[in-house]
């Protein structure tokens, strides 16, 4: 599965998620904007990097919505798309009651992307206030591990996620921590 976080915008951001043999996934304008990094590309890392497999990416990857809708620029009818669009939210249904029931990796993905944002926002600029939806809490000794190797990620991904053009984009290979490589057009002379 490939995700792109795409800027769409000065102050906006999509994310596509691609899987072989299905039409694309997406969210535009996605949730969170953030001058330096997007609240889905955290939560993204959160998930990759510690593992997190019934997380939003993680349920998109087996063939869930995680939260995204089916593309409609295809050629499907619209029976089709939204027998697709059934289908799609069926399986989240099942993801969900499986996760309470299991390790509640989408409750730990966005209680640990809560804490990683303030976190990196608080290493990087002026305080950072906690979220409304962020009910204070203790946090562990695991749940620090976590989040400094996640602010290790984000600390990389910021500046490359700062330097694109609207319209420029990252893309990861699910579960990938590092983008794919940049491939640009060259002009050839003759």
């Amino acid at each position: 599965m490939d995700v792109t976080f795409k800027r769409t915008g000065e102050r906006r951001y999509g994310v596509v998620v691609s899987l072989p043999g299905q039409a694309p996934l997406w969210m535009d304008p996605a949730p969170g904007y953030d001058d330096h990094i997007p609240h889905d590309m955290i939560h993204y890392i959160v998930e990759a990097e510690l593992g997190l497999t019934s997380g939003v990416f993680g349920r998109a990857a087996r063939g869930g919505g995680g939260g995204f809708v089916l593309g409609g620029d295809d050629d499907r009818d619209h029976r089709e798309r939204r027998r697709q669009r059934r289908r799609l939210l069926r399986r989240e249904d099942r993801f969900r009651q499986d996760d309470q029931r299991g390790q509640g990796d989408m409750a730990l993905s966005e209680r640990l992307t809560g804490l990683c944002h303030v976190a990196w926002k608080r290493h990087h600029g002026p305080p950072a206030e906690r979220p409304a939806w962020l009910r204070p809490q203790t946090t562990t000794p695991e749940d620090e591990a976590a989040v400094k190797r996640v602010l290790a990620r984000l600390d990389r991904l910021a500046p490359l996620w700062n330097r694109l053009p609207v319209g420029g984009s990252l893309t990861f290979a699910w579960p990938a921590t590092e983008p794919a490589p940049v491939v640009t057009e060259r002009t050839t002379r003759t």
